[in-house]
C-alpha cells in the first residue's frame, strides 16, 4: 500500500483508494442499541458497494456472563476467525463504517488494533459522508476472500480490568463517553444502576464531531482533549463508557490528534456497576 490510513479517512480518500487498486476491505458496523437488528436491515437495503456487515452483539462482543458488561470483547482467536472470514490479513487496509456517527466503527477500529492490525480506518462522516460525496451504493451481498483466521500479533493498544481500575481510582484520569444525564445518574436507559465511576470526567462521544457528521480537526481535538486532562496525560489515560463501545469514539479522537497511548477499560459502567461492592458516584 503507497499511503495506510490509521486513524480517519474520508469519502474522497476512499474513492481515490478503490480507484487505485488493491481494494480496502470495507465493514459496515451500523447498529441500533434499541434495536439490534436494524442496523443490518439498513445495511440489507443499501450500502457502500461492495461493503461487509458486522454485528455488534454477535460479531463484535464475546459471551456474557451478567457481571462482564452488555458488549464484552470476544475471545482474540474467534474474532481473528472473523477477520479471516472477511478476508483481512495484517496487509489489509480495513475501512469501518456506521450511520451512528462513528461509536461502532470505532469498535471495530479499536478491536483491530487490539488484534495488532495497524491499517485501519473509519470513514469521516459514515454512510451519509459517503452518499454526499457521490460515492456508490447496492444492496448486493459482497462474496468474501476468505482466508485463515488472522494471526497471533501483540496488541497496539492497553486494556485495563475492573480490578485494576479499582486499584487506580484516583490515580489515573477515567474518561467516561456517556452523555452528561447518565453520566450524572439522572437517567439510565440501558443498565440496572445509574451513575458514574468515581473520579471520572465526562467527554460525551459526540462532542468529538462538528455539526457535518465529520470529526473536528486534529487540532481542535487535540486543545479539547488537553484541555479535560492536562497536557501529558495521554498515555496515563483510561476510557470507559456504557459497554466498551462509544469509549472507542474517544480513543480513536485523541489518536487522530496524536494523543497516543490510551487505555480502554472494556466492561466499562455495565460491569463496573453489576457488583454492589464497587463505588458508585453521582452528580
Amino acid at each position: 500500500m503507497s499511503h495506510v490510513f490509521t486513524t480517519l479517512i474520508s469519502a474522497a480518500e476512499l474513492r481515490e483508494l478503490l480507484a487505485a487498486g488493491p481494494a480496502p476491505v470495507i465493514v459496515d458496523c451500523g447498529f441500533d442499541l434499541a434495536d439490534t437488528d436494524d442496523g443490518e436491515y439498513a445495511w440489507r437495503a443499501v450500502h457502500l458497494a461492495g461493503s461487509f456487515y458486522l454485528h455488534l452483539d454477535r460479531d463484535l462482543s464475546g459471551t456474557k456472563t451478567g457481571r462482564n458488561g452488555r458488549h464484552p470483547l470476544p475471545e482474540r482467536a474467534a474474532f481473528a476467525a472473523t477477520l479471516g472470514r472477511l478476508g483481512i490479513t495484517p496487509a489489509t487496509q480495513v475501512v469501518a463504517l456506521d450511520r451512528q456517527g462513528g461509536p461502532y466503527a470505532s469498535r471495530l477500529w479499536w478491536m483491530l488494533r487490539w488484534m495488532g492490525h495497524e491499517a485501519v480506518a473509519v470513514l469521516d462522516g459514515g454512510f451519509a459522508a459517503w452518499r454526499t460525496a457521490g460515492g456508490a451504493v447496492d444492496d448486493n451481498e459482497p462474496a468474501a476472500h476468505a482466508t485463515a483466521p488472522y494471526p497471533e500479533r501483540a496488541p497496539l493498544v492497553g486494556t485495563l480490568s475492573a480490578d485494576a481500575l479499582l486499584a487506580q481510582l484516583g490515580r489515573v484520569p477515567l474518561v467516561d463517553a456517556r452523555p452528561g444525564e447518565r453520566f450524572r445518574g439522572e437517567v439510565e436507559p440501558l443498565d440496572p444502576k445509574a451513575g458514574h465511576i468515581p473520579g471520572a470526567l465526562n467527554r460525551f462521544f459526540k462532542d468529538n464531531l462538528g455539526a457535518d457528521g465529520r470529526f473536528k480537526s486534529a487540532a481542535v481535538l487535540r486543545a479539547e482533549f488537553e484541555a479535560l486532562l492536562g497536557r501529558d496525560a495521554a498515555a496515563q489515560t483510561v476510557h470507559q463508557c456504557g459497554s466498551g463501545v462509544t469509549a472507542c469514539h474517544n480513543l480513536l479522537a485523541m489518536e487522530h490528534a496524536g494523543l497516543a497511548g490510551s487505555r480502554l477499560y472494556p466492561g466499562s459502567w455495565s460491569e463496573w456497576s453489576s457488583d454492589p461492592a464497587r463505588p458508585i458516584a453521582t452528580g
